[in-house]
């Protein structure tokens, strides 16, 4: 999987799963840009990256915002000539509220499902032309297992981003752009501790590989649907979560 001297977009990288992918594309030879909101988290990653000799960009992104993706793409282009690929990893998830959909503020459930389901959709716009420019790309979106469980309207927003993946791939192959996404199970991060520390800890316990995921897990998975190994693979939702799902 040689990705020497292309470029990649990581929105969320400032931390948890989204640093993990941003780290591993870099150690691929990537040039990888930092787009997140957190200027700490994503200032603090892009700098480890270039420290380390690797190539990265932080830019302060919003992706509920069209405004601010589109600019997060003009600065990869100004800067590294060209997008091949983007991982739309951004979401509300260690802050986020846990209520239920009979209680929550709709003020609050319209701003989560425009971060967690459609800034994939956000995010993708702003680099679609660019990407087939250049010939072509691939693109990995973060959905959940959390997708499958009635978790609320987390589980909703991931089980939404599993549709628009599979829609973006019938849209986007003629441009030689494949969407596939990674589910997540129950991955060793400051957020998952925040959120569902315990819990995560009594899913394990059921699961057939039993220790939570790693961010090398995920990378490792994004890395193979990001490069030529994956040519004729798009539409597909793959499931990282020691067996915790089996589907069908």
């Amino acid at each position: 999987m040689d990705f020497t001297g292309k470029t990649i977009i990581v929105t969320g990288a400032g931390g948890g799963i989204g640093e993990g992918y941003a780290v591993a594309c870099a150690e691929r030879g990537m040039n990888v840009v930092i787009a997140e909101l957190n200027e700490e988290g994503g200032q603090r990653v892009a700098e480890a990256i270039n420290a380390s000799g690797g190539s990265a960009l932080f830019v302060k992104t919003d992706v509920g915002s069209e405004e601010s993706a589109n600019a997060c793409a003009q600065a990869t282009m100004d800067t590294f000539g060209a997008i091949n690929y983007l991982i739309n990893n951004a979401a509300i998830f260690g802050d986020m509220k846990i209520e239920g959909y009979m209680n929550v503020e709709m003020d609050y459930l319209e701003k989560f499902m425009r971060i967690n389901a459609h800034g994939c959709v956000i995010m993708t716009r702003a680099v679609v032309e660019h990407m087939t420019a250049g010939g072509g790309g691939a693109i990995v979106n973060q959905s959940s297992t959390a997708a499958w469980m009635s978790t609320g309207f987390y589980g909703v927003a991931k089980l939404a981003v599993n549709g628009i993946t599979q829609s973006i791939a019938n849209e986007l192959g003629w441009r030689k752009i494949r969407v596939n996404a990674i589910a997540p199970g129950p991955t060793d991060t400051g957020a998952l501790a925040k959120t569902a520390g315990d819990y995560a800890k009594e899913m394990v316990k059921s699961m057939p590989i039993k220790r939570l995921g790693t961010t090398q897990d995920m990378a490792d998975a994004a890395l193979f649907l990001l490069s030529d190994e994956a040519s004729w693979i798009t539409g597909t939702i793959l499931n990282v979560d020691g067996g915790q799902f089996m589907r069908p």
